[in-house]
């Protein structure tokens, strides 16, 4: 077995593991103390906590806040070993991964990259729109929207002023719904203080999407409860609508209408990306590797995806489980088990629930047998993702900045943060 990458040679057979989000995070720590030597590839060095991105992106959160270094986690386990790397092939055949630091042998390959923004093949929305499905992307959000600000503060054009202060999302997906309702908080309650020679009312807050209703894995209730929080915060909601086309200043309807938009941010919707070595027949829907109820990608040896790359059809679930964080601690979990007892029970999602929230006292709860909304709703939410954080630490300043956010309804990290740009210097 090759000893690339620093590795101790122990006899151990060698699980890789690509990704550090959910599902390959919750894998190394139940393979912690097995009789297995961990591998795990990431390009990042820490763990991000998605769903609370959008909170970075309207300075509710530090980014420090929803990040985890992966070594911290892996320092009480001597047989897990975390490389920051990227991959770049699997060669199924030998075995082995390619990455930028070279080639690594595996016994088993466990892919948990997750999946990243969908532009539906429109070039156009790829290139001019605002993603956010990273940190780094929820902060460059962040500044994109204060330095729309800072740039209307300038210019005494009303209809000027409009477009640059005006926010379009696209997509009505939780992403899409909290990110809004985020945004309408802080036109309502913030900004006016921050800029008090700008008038508001010029600033619309758009969400467009292509479905009948919001939150569609959602109940109807949990829907409808949903658009009538995010109107009574001002956010103009738009269903049955789609974009057809963005060029950085017009955006174009489905019906050929067109309007004049400077910040589009694209919440839409999330495919996988392919990995060089796995030929297209392994995978399904969206870019989504086809896996079997243990989830070992269907008619490759050794070879397991986990989490939103994964895709499974069963009984309950004909179109694959919902991308959400728990199916991919779930099959996590039941990986380890399958792997530690030399066995392939299969894997039976067990759904807690969903929710959303849109602003103070607003969200929206589905339990397996009821659903509600308002302060209860939302208090369960706060709960739910504040446990769900990875790190004491991270939950502290996440509380701290939470009640501060609540009491005096303020955020204080509207703070622009651009990469620094050394001065050329010459004769």
């Amino acid at each position: 077995m090759s000893n690339s990458f620093n590795l101790p040679v122990n006899g151990k057979k060698r699980v890789i593991i690509i990704g550090a989000g959910f599902a390959g995070l919750k894998l190394a720590r139940k393979l912690g103390s097995s009789g297995y030597q961990v591998v795990m590839i990431d390009k990042r060095n820490f763990h991000q906590f998605q769903p609370l991105f959008y909170q970075v992106a309207t300075s509710g959160l530090e980014p420090s806040n929803i990040s985890f270094p992966i070594r911290k986690v892996f320092q009480q386990h001597r047989n897990l070993h975390f490389r920051n790397t990227e991959l770049y092939e699997v060669r199924a055949d030998a075995k082995t991964v390619v990455t930028a630091a070279g080639e690594l042998s595996y016994d088993k390959l466990i892919i948990a990259t997750g999946v990243d923004t969908n532009y539906f093949g429109n070039r156009n929305i790829e290139k001019y729109s605002i993603p956010m499905k990273s940190t780094a992307q929820a902060i460059n959000l962040r500044n994109r929207i204060l330095e729309s600000f800072e740039a209307a503060i300038l210019t005494d054009d009303r209809k000027e002023q409009s477009k640059l202060l005006s926010v379009v999302i696209v997509g009505g997906g939780p992403t899409g719904v909290e990110l809004s309702g985020a945004i309408a908080e802080l036109k309502r309650y913030v900004l006016p203080k921050d800029y008090p020679e700008l008038d508001f009312h010029r600033m619309k807050i758009r969400l467009y999407e292509a479905a009948p209703k919001l939150l569609s894995v959602m109940s109807e209730k949990a829907s409808q409860d949903a658009l009538k929080f995010l109107t009574k915060l001002g956010v103009e909601v738009h269903l049955n609508t789609m974009i057809s086309d963005y060029d950085g200043e017009n955006m174009t309807l489905g019906n050929g209408k067109v309007h004049k938009v400077q910040n589009l941010v694209w919440t839409a919707g999330v495919g996988g990306k392919r990995i060089k070595g796995i030929a297209d027949e392994y995978y399904a829907h969206a870019n989504r590797l086809a896996v079997d109820r243990t989830n070992r990608v269907k008619g490759l040896n050794d070879i397991y995806a986990l989490g939103d790359i994964a895709y499974m059809e069963t009984e309950k679930y004909k179109n694959g489980h919902p991308q959400v964080a728990q199916v991919a601690i779930q099959q996590a979990v039941q990986l380890a088990k399958n792997l530690l007892n030399n066995t392939e029970e299969p894997f039976e999602y067990k759904d807690k629930g969903s929710m959303a929230t849109i602003g103070r006292n607003m969200a929206v709860v589905d339990l397996p047998k009821f659903s509600f909304s308002g302060s209860l709703a939302w208090f369960l939410w706060l709960l739910v993702h504040l446990m769900a954080i990875v790190g004491v630490k991270n939950r502290l300043f996440i509380i701290i900045n939470w009640a501060q956010s609540y009491f005096s309804r303020d955020q204080s990290l509207r703070v622009l943060i651009r990469p620094f740009k050394k001065k050329r210097t010459g004769a």
